[in-house]
């Protein structure tokens, strides 16, 4: 029975507006499923995108972590560094192999596009033990000039090749025929990738497996093999034609609604209260030292100056002399309460909420700057809703609302609530701390306060 292994692309889909958080939940979901890969899109920004692969890779411990380069040196410096977490890595070589694409994307021609692919398989082996080339545009290149690519990419130390129909100019057969050429000219696995315009990717995915592909690209939603049809395949006429893979069948379609429910959710984002589930596995006491509570802040998403840190690793001190165990909760408190304290461009004057069972919730908030007040009212989903809204209106910019946590501090009828909110701009997470035996009250000023810190620093 031969194994088809499964790379899943929905953290790469062009279409995508995932936030930090919903890339992580779809990567978890996906290490559960068992897919055999995750592949991430190339790194653009050395900050979140590295700490994105360093996120994922603290959790996904089974699937093979790939991470897109090539075009440039950097490129693959950079996806290596990513990947330096990672219990296994792979770099993906991903270039064009077409006239128009080599010429317009790389602005090479044959000879020295061959030369790149050479050096970029080089250097990406030496950096991670395991390298794909990824032609991108194989059934738009020249059958000749396509081989050649193939061969040098493998004799340059690639393990795997995947040839791509993106412009969906093949029928199935044809496809299937197109893959066993090139099957001939090679020793390693080939892995295929089929756009879904025509409404053919999956038929061209597994006749291409019948014909001897390896491997099989997929996502979930977007224009690649569905992940749910083509598994659902693999499942059903496996055993008649001798192939299978290790997606957990009986989960597939429950994990493909939750990773579908992430992706509507990304393109009609709203303003949401959550709890942080990435960090839950952070656990510190008084005997760590300084490298693991820094690894711990980087882990729950801050990057902070030596100064801030020194800050926040003495506030753990004081704080774990006292609690046995300091968690993802307690850091992030510290990091609100400590770091980045900077003066209140903002300032709250006034809030009034108006909100019950039988009308929509709104907020007037008003908020002085400069000397000068400014007021906003909105409606919203719930009144800490509609106070965000609100504020986001006063101050002419939204930020993306990362995580929000209520939690009671005291006891009894008049008790303390603290409020936590992260909001993430230019790919950094600022956090704000408010408290209040109003938890509304509490919400809007940790709102505030994080929002003070973005336009400090971009000041």
């Amino acid at each position: 029975m031969k194994k088809i292994s499964i790379a899943d692309t929905t953290l790469c889909r062009e279409d995508s507006t995932f936030a930090f958080k919903e890339k992580i939940e779809i990567a978890r979901q996906l290490e559960r499923l068992n897919v055999d890969i995750i592949e991430l899109p190339e790194i653009k920004n050395a900050k979140t995108d590295v700490l994105l692969v360093r996120t994922i890779s603290s959790f996904v411990k089974d699937s093979l972590l790939s991470v897109a380069a090539g075009v440039t040196a950097q490129s693959i410096d950079d996806a290596a560094e990513a990947l330096q977490g990672a219990a296994h890595a792979r770099i993906r070589i991903e270039l064009p192999v077409s006239p128009v694409g080599m010429e317009y994307t790389c602005h090479k021609k044959d000879e020295k596009m061959l030369a790149w692919i050479k050096t970029a398989v080089e250097s990406a082996k030496q950096k991670v033990q395991s390298v794909e080339f990824c032609a991108a545009d194989a059934t738009r290149a020249e059958k000749e000039f396509l081989i050649k690519a193939v061969k040098t990419a493998v004799e340059a130390g690639a393990d795997c090749v995947s040839v791509c129909d993106s412009a969906a100019s093949m029928l199935p057969d044809d496809f299937a025929d197109f893959v066993s050429e090139i099957l001939e000219q090679i020793s390693v696995p080939l892995g295929v990738k089929c756009s879904n315009k025509n409404g053919f990717a999956e038929a061209q995915s597994i006749l291409a497996v019948r014909r001897g592909a390896d491997a099989v690209k997929t996502a979930v939603g977007g224009e690649t093999s569905s992940l749910e049809t083509f598994a659902a395949m693999i499942k059903n006429c496996g055993d008649n034609y001798g192939f299978c893979s290790s997606v957990r069948f009986t989960e597939l379609n429950r994990i493909a609604k939750q990773i579908n429910w992430v992706t509507e959710n990304a393109k009609n984002e709203k303003t949401s209260v959550t709890v942080s589930s990435v960090n839950e596995k952070v656990l510190l006491d008084k005997n760590d030292d300084e490298t693991a509570v820094r690894a711990a802040v980087i882990k729950i998403g801050y990057d902070l100056s030596d100064e801030d840190f020194v800050k926040v690793y003495e506030e753990f001190q004081r704080v774990a002399r006292k609690k046995a165990v300091v968690g993802a909760k307690e850091l992030d408190a510290i990091v609100a309460s400590v770091a980045l304290q900077v003066p209140s461009t903002y300032k709250l004057i006034s809030y009034v909420i108006n909100n019950g069972n039988i009308m929509t919730a709104s907020a007037h908030i008003t908020l002085e700057r400069d000397g000068k007040t400014m007021e906003g009212i909105e409606l919203g989903d719930g009144p800490i809703d509609a106070s965000f809204i609100a504020i986001d209106k006063i101050t002419g910019h939204h930020y993306e609302l990362d995580d929000f946590q209520i939690q009671a501090v005291t006891e009894g009828k008049e008790a303390m609530g603290s409020a936590l909110v992260k909001l993430r701009a230019g790919g950094k997470l600022y956090s704000g701390n408010g408290i209040s035996t109003d938890i509304i009250g509490a919400s809007i000023r940790a709102y505030i306060s994080a929002l003070n810190k973005i336009v400090y620093e971009e000041a």
